[in-house]
């Protein structure tokens, strides 16, 4: 596809809502990233289901924004995104355009018009489309008119167009009208018995713990959002030592608890961070000092846990030498 009819693709709004009987002939989709959702890649936001300026997700939750017409699935940080993640085709078809050419930069470096950066649009028959944006410059591997099989690779995640992390962008349309593939049919089921297009079940879990490391120091944001934030080993001489963690989608009255053990398996820091806010992404961190004589040489533990109503819905264990 030219650029000018990807440009086409991406402007086109609007979440329809079909009857049971008009989505005999939707695609099952496949889950178009070759990653471990939980692990290695995350929900990040889904198709806005509000009609007005206000945005809501599939679940009548937060994890949208006003007029998103896909679903975003992130990585961590940028250290993650080096490693090279494939797009997948969600469902068989025929490419009907693509674009390779847009630098990997986000917003900075996104030429006007190429909100989608590099991406590929598929053709699956009787009107159902998808498209896939944000790709890796060069990463592209297909072309108007292949025919590809549902899984086949279609380029890498990258961080091109209008992009504020590293994440493929997945729009399905059918008739050139967005349709929510997490719940294609009832826009008020908030999730609660809505059928789904995905041929496997897909856990949402509404918030991840994404990265977690240690530091002699609180790190800046930005170091943590390039994934260079976690200190391979401490020294007994460091000043502290911290613990800092990477959310997701966090919400107002979430906790985040930060606890750290020491060599003997003993408590060294234990902290309850209370989040007073909705936020996209998020870190916090939270240590000791140094006690005097310095740290105790061996391996520290530690666990960084998001917690909604007093449950943790995600955590992720790291560990440091202190020698």
């Amino acid at each position: 596809m030219t650029q000018r009819s990807l440009s086409f693709a991406a402007a086109l709004s609007g979440v329809a809502v079909f009857a049971s009987s008009a989505l005999a002939d939707a695609p099952s989709l496949l889950f178009p990233v070759d990653c471990e959702l939980g692990e290695t890649c995350f929900l990040q936001q889904f198709v806005d289901r509000d009609a007005g300026p206000d945005a809501r997700d599939f679940t009548c939750g937060p994890q949208s924004y006003d007029g998103h017409q896909g679903t975003d699935i992130r990585l961590a940080d940028f250290e993650a995104l080096s490693l090279g993640w494939p797009v997948l085709a969600a469902a068989s078809g025929t490419v009907l355009g693509s674009r390779n050419t847009v630098a990997d930069g986000g917003i900075a470096m996104m030429p006007e018009g190429q909100d989608c950066g590099n991406g590929v649009v598929l053709d699956h028959g009787d009107g159902w489309q998808t498209q896939y944006c944000h790709l890796a410059q060069g990463s592209v591997t297909v072309q108007q008119g292949d025919t590809v099989e549902a899984g086949a690779a279609l380029g890498q995640i990258g961080f091109s167009g209008r992009s504020e992390f590293p994440h493929l962008h997945m729009t399905l349309r059918h008739n050139g009208q967005v349709i929510d593939p997490f719940d294609p049919t009832e826009t008020a089921a908030c999730g609660i018995g809505a059928p789904d297009l995905w041929i496997e079940d897909i856990a949402h879990n509404a918030g991840d713990v994404m990265s977690a490391g240690f530091a002699q120091a609180i790190p800046e944001f930005e170091a943590i959002k390039q994934g260079n934030a976690d200190a391979a080993f401490l020294t007994r001489t460091a000043p502290a030592l911290v613990l800092w963690g990477f959310v997701h989608s966090a919400r107002a009255s979430d906790q985040m608890r930060i606890l750290i053990t020491d060599p003997d398996g003993a408590v060294f820091h234990d902290q309850l961070v209370e989040l007073n806010r909705t936020q996209a992404q998020l870190f916090r961190a939270s240590g000791r000092r140094a006690p005097n004589g310095g740290l105790q040489a061996g391996l520290y533990r530690g666990q960084v846990s998001l917690l909604r109503g007093g449950r943790a819905i995600s955590q992720r264990n790291t560990q440091i030498e202190i020698r």
